[in-house]
């Protein structure tokens, strides 16, 4: 079976004849949506580049972490917040620690995709998105295929905000892709006349103030007409769809590859990510976000051991997070592998304990019910779960 796809190219007068396309206006990155019936939402976030859980979730109370990351191992007297005792989270981070709190948020230490070659990025998120035992070995993605076996899901139609769909929802179910044009951005003048035409009409007024309000400077396209493509936007327009027929929503972070200087380099995609599921939990309401688990991840982890450029180099085990009003949160999951001598993968990456797949698996079985012969094979195929799943305690 090939990808259905429809693509729809936004010019400056598509743009202006449409209310929808004005509400999502301020963001062009890469985000996915999915309709279905029923009422629990679902969020991935792909966390490209290779995201330091060890950063981000640091094991202070692990006897050799500070050796062997001399500069950039926190401890709560030094700024790090303090979690459950023996992990703290990133102070960057700071403002995820309600949700912490409330028990929202979890995170999965020690877990990776079944990829150990060379490290690359593109075979690792190849391997994330697609849900494959092997590199290349799937063409599709694997949120795409679940769309497939969800029970009741006949309106399985997924929409991208990009110009090509991501590979974790490109596959046969179809997808309707909107491209953006260069010469998208409207002028103040424009943007003037529409809040005067649309004065009378409520949905459409809101919208505008809506998108104005998320980013004013980006609605006000630059001379070049190029505008920042920010978290907190595409973490706003995937909550309005979850608010109406869209049940599924994916869209990206970027800037996790810290090889020089990560003190300074991991603190904006770390606030990002903050914001975007902040951001997320405030747009959707209390009653959406009761339904909803959001799961950040990324293609692999990075080096234990800081390099001599203060950074870290890619690595293998990494860390998953778990957010929403429908987890059990408040807790870090898997099983910590330890970082003394012997413990670590070819005595340098943390040792992966679990398959980052089998975390995305339990997400599906809980929020809808998809059976575990699909989750095993047709979704993640060669996984190992099952109904006794660590994760579905969560």
């Amino acid at each position: 079976m090939t990808l259905s796809m429809n693509r729809i190219s936004l010019s400056r007068r598509g743009f202006l004849t449409s209310a929808c396309c004005l509400a999502a206006a301020p963001v062009f990155t890469p985000v996915t949506f999915a309709a279905m019936p029923g009422d629990n939402r679902f969020v991935t976030i792909v966390l490209r580049g290779a995201m330091d859980g060890l950063d981000l979730v640091q094991p202070y109370g692990d006897a050799g972490f500070a050796a062997l990351r001399p500069t950039l191992a926190l401890t709560p007297e030094t700024g790090l917040l303090d979690l459950d005792g023996h992990f703290g989270l990133h102070p960057a981070a700071v403002d995820l620690m309600p949700l912490w709190k409330n028990r929202e948020l979890a995170f999965v230490h020690a877990v990776s995709t079944p990829y150990r070659d060379q490290r690359s990025h593109f075979d690792g998120q190849d391997m994330l998105e697609s849900g494959g035992e092997h590199v290349a070995e799937e063409r599709t993605g694997w949120l795409n295929r679940a769309l497939a076996v969800i029970p009741r899901s006949d309106a399985r139609k997924a929409i991208d905000v990009n110009t090509s769909t991501e590979l974790i929802l490109s596959g046969p179910n179809e997808v309707d892709v909107w491209a953006s044009d260069s010469n998208l951005a409207p002028a103040r003048d424009e943007m003037q006349f529409l809040a005067r035409l649309y004065a009378g009409d409520p949905p459409f007024a809101a919208a505008l103030a809506e998108a104005t309000r998320a980013d004013a400077t980006s609605m006000m396209a630059e001379p070049d007409g190029q505008r920042g493509e920010k978290t907190a936007d595409v973490a706003a327009l995937a909550a309005n769809m979850l608010k109406g027929d869209y049940r599924i929503a994916s869209f990206s972070i970027t800037g996790w590859d810290t090889h020089i200087g990560q003190a300074g380099q991991f603190k904006r995609p770390a606030q990002d990510l903050a914001q975007a599921i902040n951001t997320l939990k405030a747009t959707l309401g209390p009653e959406i976000w009761a339904k909803t688990v959001v799961l950040a991840m990324t293609e692999f982890g990075r080096t234990v051991r800081q390099n001599g450029s203060a950074g870290t180099d890619h690595g293998t085990g990494g860390c998953a997070l778990l957010a929403g009003g429908a987890i059990n949160g408040g807790r870090i999951l898997g099983k910590w592998p330890g970082l003394s001598d012997g413990q670590l993968l070819d005595d340098r990456d943390l040792m992966p304990m679990a398959d980052v797949r089998e975390v995305a698996a339990a997400m599906l079985y809980r929020q809808f019910d998809v059976g575990v012969d699909d989750l095993t094979g047709k979704i993640f195929p060669g996984l190992g779960f099952d109904k006794g799943s660590q994760f579905l305690k969560v």
